[in-house]
């Protein structure tokens, strides 16, 4: 498992809310102890809301959501899409125009007492790469309200999904579908998408098979 990979898995065990010690983990994803401790310190640089310490344990906060803002769908894209692409840029005004936005909507986010704030739409150099994956928010989106099927390609193989939910966790935005090649609800994170395209069938909910089974294994 490469260290983005690894990332990711901790992450999606964080989430969850329980209390995890380095030992376990370093032991369930075959690394040391002291790199998970290094793993702790990159996604809490990152903007993920770690909490913990070293012999302790660790878990996370719930993510932070955006209140209303009376924004469409197109226009949320366009400010993750600019943020993201822009802000890294090297072209230093429309830069500047992205962190200034960005501070616009840090302005009406959640601020909790003690908790530094992390920049919204910028990463660290470990999850700089999400970026990538915000350009197939448009396309996951309108196939989830029109109910339509999507072949997405991730690690080279082609998986046929019924596309449920798009989620925003820990500076990461992943989709959470049911997959028809495996049989089973698959979750991915949107910068591993090497291609995606919409096909002709629509789906009906079925039982097994919709978000609230899916929520139910929680």
């Amino acid at each position: 498992m490469n260290r983005k990979d690894r990332l990711y898995a901790l992450m999606e065990r964080l989430r969850g809310g329980e209390l995890h010690t380095a030992e376990a983990m370093a032991q369930d994803l075959g690394v040391s102890v002291r790199t998970i401790y290094r793993d702790m310190e990159v996604l809490a640089a990152s903007g993920v809301p770690v909490e913990g310490a070293r012999g302790y344990g660790y878990t996370a906060r719930a993510a932070v959501t955006l209140p209303p803002l009376n924004l469409t769908d197109s226009e949320l894209d366009a400010l993750h899409i600019a943020l993201a692409a822009l802000g890294a840029s090297d072209l230093e005004e429309h830069a500047a125009a992205a962190r200034s936005l960005s501070a616009k909507i840090e302005a009406v986010l959640p601020e909790e007492s003690g908790q530094p704030a992390a920049p919204f739409g910028f990463a660290t150099d470990a999850f700089a790469g999400a970026a990538r994956g915000f350009a197939h928010m448009p396309t996951i989106r309108a196939a989830i309200r029109a109910r339509q099927k999507l072949r997405v390609t991730l690690e080279n193989a082609p998986h046929d999904i019924r596309p449920l939910l798009l989620d925003y966790w820990g500076r990461v935005w992943t989709c959470v579908a049911w997959d028809e090649t495996t049989s089973d609800f698959k979750r991915f994170a949107l910068d591993k998408i090497e291609d995606i395209a919409p096909l002709p069938g629509l789906f009906v909910d079925e039982p097994g098979k919709r978000l609230s089974d899916w929520q139910a294994q929680g």
